[in-house]
């Protein structure tokens, strides 16, 4: 996410007052009450309403002004603090509600996650019936590019914000930024993380001395839960400096550090031959034009009879990331329909031995993370500023939101190649003892 409006992070670093600036680099607006509202701008908000379905939400205008549809019971208030608010708000709302939120300039009343749901739900079945040039108008960009180099600087973006920030939400046992497994619903966020990994190990049907290859490995948790737990090598590769630094003082603290190598790469210069193939929340970020080679890479470097597991964010059906998420947050991000991510096995004459979709599993990992992100809320904003925090509890509002309405999915997929005949008779061996660890 770099372009006029968000500086590099690499710049925050210099800044003496905190470790990190404003992240949007936003202009603010005057939030004052400066004019009264023209009948033009009322009837805006209406037309607006009515486009996005209808949905349970009044609007507050910068005089205290309210505006609702009649026949509607409002459950949640938008406040605009300004006229020039308002007509930003129009001309993109995709772009427009994040940068506003963020900014200040819109504030909402009520729960963020369920107002935001309210909406994804309500538009959905809204713009099958909005005009060709709406559609235009309103449209989401397609993802900058995942090249090699371009890769690398999206990465930056988000994950190298420091270890710090995300220490602060994220599980404390493995750093999981990925969604969990709540095997049962009353699973910590710990707890479920670890269920997470083991459930995917089992998939893999790992057994020690075997090799195995992670593509994008975070800050290393998966790799070592497989060395641990599991007596594997684990050749794990990243291009986030910050993650690997973490991954390999931990493995090191925990004396795995001569089964697991974290190599800064990309993972399209893996390598060599190996039992497993796994990669889990990286390929929304490869970019739909990268599928192909993804599928070679795989189909050269797994065994005969190896398995290969992607864990990715994804789609009913083929469509653009939110144009707020992909320029502030996740630059480059393509989460893949299931048809898609089926083509990513068809290229490679792959056999799918399993496709499991997680996404209400994705819904309670976030409401954790959000839980926790509000608990060290005044801390956040100590190490970035306030436009930086709000940005980032619209991205998780958000993403709660769209796992809950159906807007994304979570899939987990498993296969092989399609000679390969030494294959699990059932999926029985998954399921005979609980994933999650006793608490």
């Amino acid at each position: 996410m770099r372009d006029s409006t968000a500086r590099n992070t690499a710049d925050y670093r210099n800044q003496p007052e905190k470790k990190h600036s404003n992240m949007l680099d936003l202009p603010l607006e005057a939030t004052q009450a400066d004019r009264e509202p023209h009948s033009y701008e009322r009837w805006l908000i209406a037309k607006l309403l009515r486009m996005a379905g209808s949905p349970p939400i009044r609007f507050e205008l910068w005089n205290g002004e309210q505006v609702e549809l009649e026949g509607t019971q409002p459950q949640f208030t938008i406040r605009l603090n300004d006229h020039k608010a308002l007509l930003t708000l129009v001309s993109n709302p995709n772009l427009a509600f994040g940068d506003l939120y963020s900014a200040g300039r819109l504030e909402v009343t009520g729960n963020l996650p369920d107002l935001m749901e309210a909406l994804y739900r309500n538009i959905h079945q809204a713009k099958q019936q909005w005009p060709k040039w709406l559609e235009a108008l309103w449209r989401n960009h397609n993802p900058r590019s995942t090249g090699l180099t371009e890769a690398r600087e999206n990465i930056h973006h988000h994950y190298d914000l420091g270890n710090d920030f995300y220490r602060l939400w994220l599980d404390t046992a493995e750093m999981q930024y990925t969604c969990a497994y709540y095997e049962t619903p009353e699973l910590t966020l710990e707890q479920a993380q670890l269920a997470k990994l083991e459930h995917v190990c089992r998939k893999l049907r790992l057994k020690p001395g075997m090799i195995v290859a992670e593509a994008g490995c975070g800050w290393g948790g998966l790799g070592r839960y497989m060395a641990r737990e599991y007596g594997v090598k684990v050749h794990a590769y990243n291009i986030s400096k910050e993650q690997l630094d973490y991954a390999r003082e931990e493995a090191k603290r925990q004396n795995l550090d001569h089964l697991i190598d974290y190599i800064e790469d990309d993972y399209r210069n893996i390598d060599g031959q190996y039992d497993a193939f796994v990669s889990v929340g990286m390929l929304e970020h490869v970019g739909k034009d990268n599928f192909p080679a993804m599928s070679d890479l795989i189909r050269r470097v797994l065994k005969p009879d190896g398995l290969a597991l992607l864990h990715s964010i994804g789609r009913n059906r083929p469509m653009l990331m939110n144009a707020w998420i992909e320029k502030r947050i996740f630059p480059g991000a393509y989460p893949p329909s299931i048809s898609e991510f089926m083509g990513i096995c068809e290229q490679g004459d792959f056999s799918v031995l399993d496709v499991e979709n997680l996404r209400l599993h994705y819904a309670m990992t976030l409401a954790h993370w959000m839980e926790r992100f509000q608990q060290h809320r005044q801390t956040i904003t100590d190490l970035y500023d306030e436009n930086f925090t709000r940005a980032w509890e619209m991205y998780l509002a958000g993403s709660i939101a769209a796992f809950r309405a159906g807007s994304l999915q979570l899939f987990q997929v498993v296969f092989t190649h399609g000679s390969n005949n030494q294959l699990p008779q059932s999926r029985r061996d998954l399921y005979q003892s609980p994933a999650a660890p006793e608490a």
